[in-house]
């Protein structure tokens, strides 16, 4: 198990440096949109490609943000019953869930995102907009975030059958490690 839990870690690190990333995209997509903005406003200048690379590093923020918001618990979770059960129940919850539905869905949207963005890449796809910028660095983000979540998925799989043989512990509302 512990060189599983080193793998898991190593996930970890990965999906952390992927949600700084996607941190700083914040930053550059706000800077982008108020400068685009300003010019239209003040100059009467504006371009598709100003508005295009906003929906990028919008998209590509969503995408690398995914996996880290995974590994820190934020993500959306339909809390019905979860809150009632005990922690063991909640880990067995989270193994089943992750196993059974989790893994095989972004395992499928991995392998369907493929072929969409390997067309993207070899063709050289271009926007139809005049001014707009190349395609496939977006759309070659859609397989990536998709394998980092699966990644993600992987290592939070791996904490709750630690936590379940008890060679860890984890806080089931936080799911950070408490050894």
């Amino acid at each position: 198990m512990r060189g599983l839990l080193a793998f898991g870690r190593a996930i970890d690190a990965m999906s952390a440096a992927a949600g700084k990333l996607a941190d700083w995209l914040v930053l550059f997509a706000c800077l982008i949109s108020s400068g685009n903005a300003g010019v239209r406003y003040l100059f009467s200048y504006s371009s598709n490609a100003f508005l295009e690379i906003q929906w990028y590093l919008f998209g590509a923020l969503v995408f690398l943000g995914a996996s880290y918001t995974l590994q820190m618990n934020e993500h959306v979770r339909v809390d019905l019953v979860y809150s009632s059960v005990s922690d063991r129940t909640r880990l067995w919850i989270d193994a089943l869930g992750f196993s059974l539905f989790f893994l095989p869905v972004t395992l499928y949207l991995t392998w369907l995102s493929v072929p969409f963005a390997e067309q993207s890449v070899v063709s050289q796809e271009q926007s139809s907009n005049a001014g707009g910028l190349i395609l496939w660095p977006i759309k070659l983000m859609v397989p990536i975030g998709f394998a980092l979540l699966t990644l993600q998925g992987v290592s939070e799989l791996i904490k709750r059958v630690a936590a379940l043989q008890g060679d860890v512990t984890l806080d089931t509302h936080y799911e950070k490690p408490l050894q």
